[in-house]
């Protein structure tokens, strides 16, 4: 089977790498060059490359499986795996310390090696079409102007990938979450040992207006994020480093991580983009699949805010659900063999309905909860309690706590937390709320960053 693959970031690149593994000839196109010999990759066009992100336990499997040389090269460049400890003995995976940009050219500086994978440099123009209506299916792509033909065509080019936005229904689930954020890395003096941590491969401070996360990479490198509300402007100055600076030392716990007898920062502060949670099906605006013979995946099916590092995680389920719904609609017989790709299409879309478009609701609900709650708006008990607020309320109904480790690893849908949802109901009923954070206040930190600035 031939396949052309849209965009070579993690998506595009895993995909490509496990079919190829699958007896497929595979070519995958992306604007970008690659990494340079030295310095800086600056991968334009992604706006979230240099930002943060948390390898899961669910990325590191699919690596190890789909691209097993991959992980040589990750561990050669410094990724740290991370294990928790079990009460009866053992280990539990939880992940890999790594950036997104090392994990990328990771990958990429092994897919192109790969047997049966073409890597080329060129921007996709359209995707070809064999027949009209309600016959027509995907026939390859064309790029800078040459036809490229292909059995199947995976749209692997993001949530802001324009070139089949035509064919496909708008998003059905998830819009603007109301949060912005600032970026910025870190590492570590040789020898300087971490700040806290509230679990193997993160720390988090929740504050009177705002959040505070940082997320651990390789070699000591470390990402701070500042996240505030979007419609308010008194924080915009944290995208000025002497903004970001007065913040990181006014505020307790990230003050430990950039103290700079512990860390120094590496890059300038990165703004983030409009956050966005969003859903896509593989679908066009009459409800049939979008065309047949292409196939949506990664962030051009599903996107979540960077609060719990979901993003990874989603786009690896994807690619294994997909590289399985081709074998399973793959007749061995045939000769040469070729999936079923209406098949594929259709058994893809519904499980993305069912796996993936839970989480951006999730994560819609919560990102409301967030902004209302900054806003200075109450917790309402007798309406739904968001899932952030359930696992809060395990600090006071342990009865709450056993639903929390499957729901956090991504071993269970959000749905999970209904059962213990009452709980959090009576706990919020009761008049509890959940701290905030020590340290100060929005409006205070507003006055710390404006004063810096000026």
């Amino acid at each position: 089977m031939r396949v052309a693959v849209i965009g070579a970031g993690p998506a595009g690149l895993m995909l490509g790498a496990g079919l190829a593994r699958r007896g497929a000839t595979v070519t995958l196109f992306d604007r970008d060059p690659g990494p340079p010999e030295q310095g800086v990759w600056p991968r334009k066009g992604v706006m979230q490359f240099h930002h943060a992100h948390a390898i899961r336990p669910q990325v590191v499997s699919t690596a190890q499986r789909e691209a097993p040389g991959a992980m040589a090269r990750l561990l050669a460049a410094g990724a740290e795996p991370v294990t928790i400890p079990l009460p009866g003995g053992g280990v539990l995976p939880a992940g890999l310390r790594c950036r997104r940009s090392t994990f990328e050219a990771a990958l990429r500086a092994e897919v192109a090696q790969c047997p049966g994978i073409d890597l080329r440099r060129g921007h996709v123009d359209a995707v070809r079409m064999d027949g009209a209506g309600a016959g027509a299916r995907a026939a390859g792509v064309v790029v800078d102007g040459i036809a490229a033909d292909a059995d199947l065509v995976v749209d692997a080019s993001g949530r802001a990938g324009r070139v089949s936005r035509g064919l496909r229904a708008p998003q059905s689930a998830g819009g603007v979450c109301g949060i912005a954020y600032v970026d910025r890395q870190y590492q570590l003096h040789p020898g300087a040992g971490p700040g806290p941590l509230v679990n193997p491969l993160a720390w988090q401070g929740n504050f009177d207006g705002y959040q505070c996360l940082i997320f651990t990479h390789e070699r000591g490198i470390f990402s701070v994020l500042l996240v505030r509300p979007s419609d308010r402007r008194d924080l915009v100055d944290l995208r000025f480093e002497s903004g970001f600076d007065a913040a990181a030392r006014a505020i307790p716990g990230l003050s430990d991580w950039t103290h700079p007898d512990r860390s120094r920062p590496i890059t300038s502060v990165l703004p983030g983009g409009t956050m966005l949670n969003a859903y896509r099906s593989q679908r066009g605006p009459d409800g049939s699949l979008a065309l047949p013979g292409l196939v949506f995946v990664g962030d051009a099916v599903c996107t979540t805010t960077p609060n719990f590092g979901r993003g990874l995680a989603t786009t690896m389920l994807q690619v294994d659900e997909l590289l399985r719904l081709l074998e399973v609609h793959t007749d061995p017989s045939d000769t040469p063999q070729r999936a079923d790709l209406v098949a594929v299409g259709e058994a893809f879309d519904t499980w993305t309905e069912a796996m993936m478009r839970p989480w951006v609701e999730d994560h819609g609900v919560m990102d409301e909860s967030l902004r209302r709650r900054w806003a200075g708006e109450d917790i309402d008990p007798s309406g739904p309690i968001p899932s952030n607020l359930i696992m809060e309320a395990a600090a006071v109904d342990p009865r709450i706590q056993p639903v929390i480790g499957p729901y956090v690893a991504m071993l269970a849908l959000p749905t999970s937390l209904q059962a213990v949802e009452p709980y959090a109901r009576a706990v919020y009923a009761g008049g509890w709320r959940p701290p905030y954070s020590d340290g100060p206040t929005r409006a205070e930190l507003a006055r710390v960053v404006a004063g810096a600035v000026t």
